[in-house]
């Protein structure tokens, strides 16, 4: 029999406890109940231990006791003596589709919302829509607008990007996508097989964690960009064992981390990849918001083969998230693969918004110059929020990105965060980001709103990390 995790559970047990009427153990045999019914918690599994869950969601025990007990009355609940609590078949099928680690995009209610990093649109945006006119819509109004490579010439304004970096670029070898998100998605389904070991590091992106376990992929964790990581070595290690069918790397600017590779570091992972011949994904995605120099990004690419290496590019993080443009540079063939399976999914990107990228991708530097002052800027300010509010609280001055990893030393992160969403404040946790649910004491704290945002929720967070340390 399969077990979910407590911190697995916790995800998916997003506003369980807000907008409803009752006591706490209703609410969450409720929210127990939906997520059988919907197939997020395939018949059969077995729920975690009374202590262990009320840990994870930062509730007492006897409020899930309570809570399996209704289920139980309901006949949706089998507890047996030393097996557990399993859930018993209600008419869902298959297997779970998702592990919940994206599950904040779907309940982002009303409160202080904490929970991505994006920014807000830059002014580039809003001129480039303006600017646009009939006349630039006529040629492509003259077509059907189906363009599953993408739109010629943004395909060679990205191909021009990569050979600007020093990364040799034809338009044949750029796929357009609705962002970094359906790059990271259609690598995996194409590249990908149930069963393949991907390597990871850890903690990561949790919108790659989710595509590669939603393929069934055995994910191998390695210590995540870190100047004193030992990545390269764990890997030569690994390859002496098995044959990983791709290493996931954010090398640029890493989510959740905020890290960025050197120089050295940087070529003791292109050494280690080319020579035990492992295809590597290199999600540049929070690239361009690196804040230690003004110049463009360096990539991991132009050190490794070609046929074996994969680019993910984004405008969304630097001028907008509403702007679904993201991009892999790939070999042709593999373009030609990853294009087959996205033409099943959505024929074509928006083609007004690929002119848009046309136009903004020209304005790259005014556009890094402005989004690195303005983080530097927030960056500060967020430091210095965080040494009146939470001065026990650990973190490193990032190299990029838009929120720093802090860790919270004897807190539950878990369940420091269902506190804070009963408290109006909606944050993740560091087990999202982590293959194997580590990081208990991490939360991502995005820096980058300017609305005022951290500051009123910062002594809510504090107050929930002292609780979810403390007994219940």
């Amino acid at each position: 029999m399969d077990r979910i995790p407590p911190t697995r559970l916790s995800r998916l047990l997003t506003g369980w406890s807000k907008g409803g009427t009752g006591a706490l153990p209703r609410l969450l045999a409720d929210a127990l109940r939906e997520l059988a019914q919907r197939g997020d918690i395939a018949p059969g599994t077995v729920l975690p231990s009374q202590r262990a869950l009320a840990a994870a969601i930062g509730v007492s025990r006897s409020t899930v006791t309570a809570a399996y007990g209704m289920l139980e009355a309901e006949g949706r609940l089998e507890s047996r003596h030393g097996s557990g609590s399993r859930l018993r078949a209600s008419g869902a099928v298959g297997e779970p589709a998702t592990e919940g680690r994206l599950a904040s995009f779907g309940t982002r209610d009303s409160g202080i919302d904490l929970s991505s990093g994006a920014l807000d649109g830059l002014p580039a945006v809003a001129a480039a829509v303006g600017a646009l006119s009939a006349q630039d819509l006529g040629p492509a109004l003259a077509g059907d607008g189906y363009l599953p490579y993408g739109l010629p010439e943004l395909r060679e304004a990205i191909a021009g990007y990569h050979r600007a970096a020093g990364l040799p670029t034809s338009p044949d070898q750029i796929l357009v996508t609705a962002g970094s998100q359906q790059a990271v998605w259609l690598i995996t389904q194409g590249l990908v097989e149930p069963g393949d070991t991907v390597v990871v590091e850890d903690p990561t992106y949790r919108g790659a964690l989710e595509a590669l376990r939603s393929r069934g992929a055995r994910l191998v964790p390695l210590p995540a960009a870190s100047p004193h990581g030992d990545g390269p070595a764990a890997l030569a290690r690994l390859a002496g064992r098995v044959r990983p069918r791709l290493v996931y790397l954010q090398p640029s600017v890493h989510n959740p981390t905020g890290r960025g590779m050197d120089e050295h570091t940087r070529l003791r992972w292109a050494a280690a990849l080319a020579e035990h011949g492992v295809y590597t994904v290199e999600d540049n995605a929070y690239a361009e918001l690196t804040l230690r120099h003004d110049d463009a990004p360096v990539s991991l690419a132009p050190r490794l083969p070609a046929d074996a290496t994969a680019t993910i590019g984004t405008l969304s993080k630097l001028f907008w998230g509403g702007l679904r443009v993201g991009w892999i540079r790939a070999s042709a063939t593999v373009v030609h693969r990853l294009a087959d399976i996205k033409k099943s999914v959505d024929l074509s990107c928006p083609v007004v918004d690929q002119m848009l990228a046309v136009r903004l991708l020209r304005q790259l530097p005014e556009a890094r110059a402005h989004r690195r002052s303005q983080l530097r800027d927030r960056l500060a300010e967020t430091e210095r929020l965080l040494l009146a509010h939470a001065p026990g609280w650990r973190w490193e001055r990032p190299a990029g990105g838009s929120a720093l990893w802090v860790e919270i030393p004897g807190a539950d992160a878990e369940a420091t965060a269902q506190l804070a969403r009963r408290a109006g404040v909606l944050i993740v946790p560091g087990p999202a980001f982590s293959a194997v649910d580590g990081f208990r004491h991490h939360l991502r704290l995005p820096f980058a709103d300017g609305h005022g945002s951290l500051e009123k929720a910062l002594p809510v967070l504090a107050e929930c990390a002292e609780r979810s340390a403390g007994p219940r």
